[in-house]
């Protein structure tokens, strides 16, 4: 199981040093990827110093990204997802534009969209993460950023012309709940009720049908399947379900059957506070990613805090970071099962609690990989990820939480957090 995470060897907690940053001053400055260096930047201030470390990285990096993803593509989309494609690289550029302010960003990220607009017109997929949607959504934002509004009416036709399948599963990356994430992004940035709620609501109401027929007395309320597997987590089950049902408005009972959907998921975790896969296998305690297992499941338990106001909520999600401070430093760079997705759990309890710990939990995760990472995938200790340059699996992913780094208390996991 080890063999899954670097050992963490860092301080739980380490009092910043102002004098750090003259630290070179007559000393010799520890090399990049020691455990000096780590060190060292675990005690220079996060504020002024880190942070702009971070920035510059991520700037750097979203360089390299684009060279590889669009510039030697010869701005061809063979994939035009935001998992592990273009449009991943569209949404980076989006965030950078938000941070940085840098009209370029937006521009090229509007043409990257419409690439991927003619590549997905003949896809069947429906959801933000991989599927037409996605592409639609965030079109119609960038558009409303550039003051285009015929560019922003397209994407909007476009998207109120996309229609769900009988046949669609319920989960986040494929089915009616990445569909109905794809609305909450459209709603958030280009004002409530641009997708009705009497749109959404069917869909809603949908994923509670199906939900009963598999959960019951003495089981889950709701319970869902996916390629024949009960899974818990964020991207195929039911954390990823739960937390985007609770941005709706929902009815009394629905109220409950979430709630006691992640008890549920509470009361039986594995003894070492982490959380099944799936419901079919309750002895495998070895995934720790956001896709599956404690993290994806913390950020829904954070937003269920939120919600509901529950303390038991609060303090499983601490709980679960717990394990992932643990053993959540992956031998994975990305967001969706590295060290890029897991620090936003720190973030997401740093923003809901204002606790300075996990705000240090999450400058601890990154500077690990602002430290570490090219030195750690070059010498083969870490899988740079199957799409090596993409949003969900890559090194987009760093440059995103880095991105992120830069006011913490406006980060959220993309695609899933709101």
């Amino acid at each position: 199981m080890a063999d899954r995470y670097f050992p963490n060897i860092m301080p739980d907690f380490m009092q910043e040093d102002p004098s750090i940053e003259h630290y070179q001053d007559g000393q010799k400055i520890p090399e990049q990827g020691t455990e000096g260096s780590l060190l060292r930047l675990l005690a220079t201030p996060y504020s002024a110093t880190v942070s702009e470390k971070l920035k510059r990285a991520a700037l750097d990096l979203k360089e390299t990204i684009l060279v590889e993803t669009w510039g030697l593509s010869g701005q061809k989309v063979d994939d035009f997802t935001i998992y592990s494609g273009a449009l991943g690289t569209a949404l980076l550029l989006f965030k950078s534009f938000l941070v940085a302010k840098n009209v370029n960003d937006l521009s090229l990220c509007s043409q990257i969209v419409k690439a991927c607009d003619s590549a997905s017109l003949q896809s069947r997929d429906v959801t933000f993460i991989c599927g037409r949607a996605g592409v639609c959504a965030l079109g119609a934002v960038v558009a409303k950023y550039m003051g285009d509004d015929q560019l922003l009416h397209y994407y909007l036709m476009q998207f109120k012309a996309i229609r769900l399948s009988k046949d669609l599963p319920d989960e986040l990356l494929y089915g009616r709940t990445g569909y109905l994430w794809a609305c909450l992004f459209i709603n958030k940035h280009l004002g409530k009720g641009t997708i009705s709620p009497t749109d959404t609501g069917a869909v809603v109401k949908e994923i509670f049908r199906n939900g009963r027929k598999l959960g019951g007395r003495s089981r889950s309320p709701l319970m869902f399947e996916w390629y024949g597997e009960k899974y818990w987590g964020a991207a195929h089950g039911l954390a990823g379900i739960m937390h985007v049902l609770m941005h709706f408005e929902l009815k009394p009972d629905e109220h409950e059957e979430v709630k006691e959907t992640l008890n549920y998921m509470i009361q039986n975790r594995f003894p070492s506070g982490n959380y099944l896969a799936s419901e079919e296998d309750k002895r495998r305690d070895v995934l720790v990613h956001w896709c599956h297992g404690a993290p994806g499941i913390a950020l829904t338990l954070v937003k269920a805090a939120e919600v509901f106001g529950d303390k038991e909520f609060l303090q499983a999600a601490i709980d679960a970071a717990e394990v992932v401070w643990n053993r959540g430093l992956l031998k994975r760079v990305g967001i969706c099962h590295g060290i890029s997705g897991n620090t936003y759990v720190f973030l997401a309890l740093y923003r809901l609690t204002g606790n300075v710990e996990f705000l240090y939990r999450a400058k601890a995760f990154s500077c690990f990989l602002l430290d570490r990472v090219h030195k750690l995938i070059s010498k083969g200790e870490m899988h740079g990820g199957d799409s090596p340059y993409s949003l969900f699996e890559g090194i987009g992913g760093m440059a995103y939480l880095f991105l992120d780094m830069v006011e913490p208390t406006n980060a959220r996991f993309p695609a899933y957090e709101l």
